[in-house]
């Protein structure tokens, strides 16, 4: 089986050196799975050449239709670009063209790629992408976060704040509910897909401080969100760190730099991986989330807690369990976000 893959990877991705410049026709047979390994291993051997055609493989094989879900594959985009900046257009040009549906994707991940002139490069390329003038001048107004600017988790109003809307409100006025647009870690999981990508794309260890950064909230009992995201960091960081020596060396040193808060779950993390434990942490997560059931949250302690949380409280329980290898818990599923075609995939592969 893996000659058969090895033999599909050859096939994949032989092209001629000038493959950066030179679209290539796309096999419909070409398997998703292939790219995604290699995807998972060009940290250890970068092969830039060949960038071009994995990413025509995932639009091809509509990977973005799901935007939600895709955040593992537009991380590696943002890395790819990120790790050249010399050729970081030349290589955005390659991509060309895209269909419609998915210029997003490119648009997001000039954005996300954080190289020093990722404004000009976006402006370069506006033209190829009128329908997304909107988003483009967004990004370019700052009011769209890039990557390194989108915060942990939303800043709640301090004490005075609520006391003036206390008294500016309207107290007659209809309380006209609007969606809350705000990017953030803890309330949107495909963010952690997009970390592992840029990391699986550069090897830098900028992302995964980040997702350490994520890891106290295993160990929260607030929200549903933040036990969910918290849990899926600590499982990946450990996951991944099973078979990549330099990311378990790298968890190690900043144990003793990290605060307290950070440093309990790193340990569990680096002691996981250093002893191929994998299960004793899919166990306590689980755990977590039977707590959560049988109690509710720490600041919501409450009958009417599972009422306000809804479908997210069933989401957390399938998600945990689908990442975490024990589906048949004996809840309804409805799996969202990263969980669904990203981050597991390769946990998965992984575990064959």
């Amino acid at each position: 089986m893996r000659c058969v893959a090895f033999c599909l990877a050859i096939l994949l991705f032989v092209e001629p050196a000038f493959a950066v410049t030179s679209p290539q026709e796309i096999d419909p047979r070409a398997s998703l799975g292939v790219v995604q390994q290699w995807i998972y291993n060009y940290r250890a051997k970068p092969d830039y050449g060949h960038i071009p055609a994995a990413v025509r493989v995932l639009f091809h094989a509509q990977t973005f239709k799901e935007p939600e879900n895709a955040g593992i594959y537009l991380g590696f985009i943002a890395g790819a670009i990120a790790s050249n900046p010399a050729k970081a257009e030349q290589l955005v040009n390659s991509f060309f063209p895209v269909p419609a549906e998915d210029e997003w994707v490119i648009v997001r991940a000039i954005a996300f790629s954080g190289v020093p002139d990722w404004r000009n490069l976006l402006r370069k390329i506006a033209p190829k992408m009128p329908g997304r003038q909107v988003m483009i001048n967004a990004y370019l107004a700052g009011t769209l976060p890039t990557l390194t600017e989108i915060p942990l988790e939303a800043t709640e109003p301090g004490a005075m704040d609520k006391f003036k809307g206390f008294f500016t409100k309207n107290p007659f006025a209809k309380d006209d509910k609007k969606i809350k647009m705000q990017q953030t870690f803890a309330g949107n999981q495909d963010l952690l897909d997009t970390l592992w990508g840029y990391y699986f794309a550069t090897g830098s260890f900028r992302p995964i401080l980040r997702i350490m950064a994520m890891l106290p909230w295993s160990k929260s009992r607030d929200t549903v969100d933040k036990l969910t995201v918290g849990s899926m960091a600590r499982y990946t960081l450990a996951s991944y760190a099973v078979r990549d020596t330099s990311l378990r060396e790298y968890l190690r040193s900043e144990i003793k730099v990290q605060p307290e808060n950070v440093k309990v779950p790193l340990t569990e993390v680096v002691e996981a991986a250093d002893t191929v434990q994998l299960g004793a942490v899919r166990k306590d997560a689980l755990a977590a989330v039977e707590e959560m059931k049988a109690k509710g949250s720490d600041s919501r302690r409450n009958l009417d807690f599972w009422g306000q949380v809804g479908v997210g409280a069933v989401a957390l329980g399938c998600v945990s369990a689908a990442a975490l290898g024990a589906v048949a818990i004996g809840i309804p599923c409805v799996i969202g976000g990263s969980a669904g075609q990203g981050l597991l995939s390769f946990w998965e592969k992984q575990q064959e």
